[in-house]
């Protein structure tokens, strides 16, 4: 694999029985990219996300994550990787501090307190840190995952909806996550609906339809409302 790309998916399907969600989906991102996977609920984003992440096997097709084949080799992909899921990932009876103490704990990191603190200070959850989960709300939830996600600095970053249901100021606070580890090389992919916020901190885009890439190119070119007009056009 060319040692310039982080990710890359080619020809890739998913299938559940006679249901293809991803059918034949490429795309490629780069150590300092930030790509967009925008489309309508149902396009086949989320999916394509948890095959990325390893927590899916893919029907066919080839997925590769920092050089290493996600199908063969799982496990070391997700080494590599940091993944906010669309939905769950938390544990109701435990709080952020235990979270990112288990997540240390599996990946062997050492002296990631400091950091773990400086991410929950910056997501407004230091408050809660020692707070069970089972009472957090939806954006709450959302912070959470991207500071879990996040917490190894990884070389490659998937956000699965990370802006749904976030306030303000944690939209700001995960573009902000998001640009630094861009300037330190990581390539990121967010998956969205939400294409204004995806226009924040993306710089590239895919249109997922139906499980399939009916368009890529920059992001810019689907804002304002020429752009909005295309893109309106590409999910109908």
């Amino acid at each position: 694999m060319n040692g310039d790309i982080s990710v890359r998916a080619r020809d890739l399907v998913v299938g559940f029985g006679p249901v293809t969600a991803v059918a034949g989906l490429d795309l490629t991102v780069r150590p300092g990219q930030a790509l967009a996977l925008v489309g309508r609920n149902g396009a086949g984003k989320s999916t394509a996300m948890r095959v990325l992440a390893g927590v899916l096997p893919a029907t066919a097709g080839e997925v590769r994550v920092g050089g290493i084949d996600v199908r063969t080799d799982p496990l070391a992909a997700r080494r590599v990787t940091g993944y906010c899921p669309d939905v769950g990932g938390l544990v109701p009876r435990a709080s952020p501090w235990e979270h990112l103490q288990l997540s240390a704990r599996l990946r062997g990191l050492q002296g990631w307190e400091s950091r773990a603190r400086d991410l929950l200070e910056r997501f407004d959850l230091a408050a809660q840190s020692h707070r069970i989960t089972a009472g957090f709300s939806h954006g709450m939830g959302r912070r959470l995952s991207v500071v879990l996600a996040a917490l190894h600095s990884p070389a490659v970053l998937l956000l699965d909806e990370p802006f749904d249901g976030v306030d303000p100021l944690g939209v700001d606070a995960t573009v902000d996550l998001i640009e630094e580890l861009r300037a330190a090389g990581s390539a990121v992919l967010v998956s969205t609906h939400l294409l204004d916020l995806a226009g924040r901190v993306c710089t590239d885009a895919v249109v997922l339809r139906g499980g399939r890439s009916v368009a890529s190119g920059l992001i810019a070119d689907l804002s304002g409302p020429e752009g909005a007009r295309r893109y309106k056009a590409l999910l109908s």
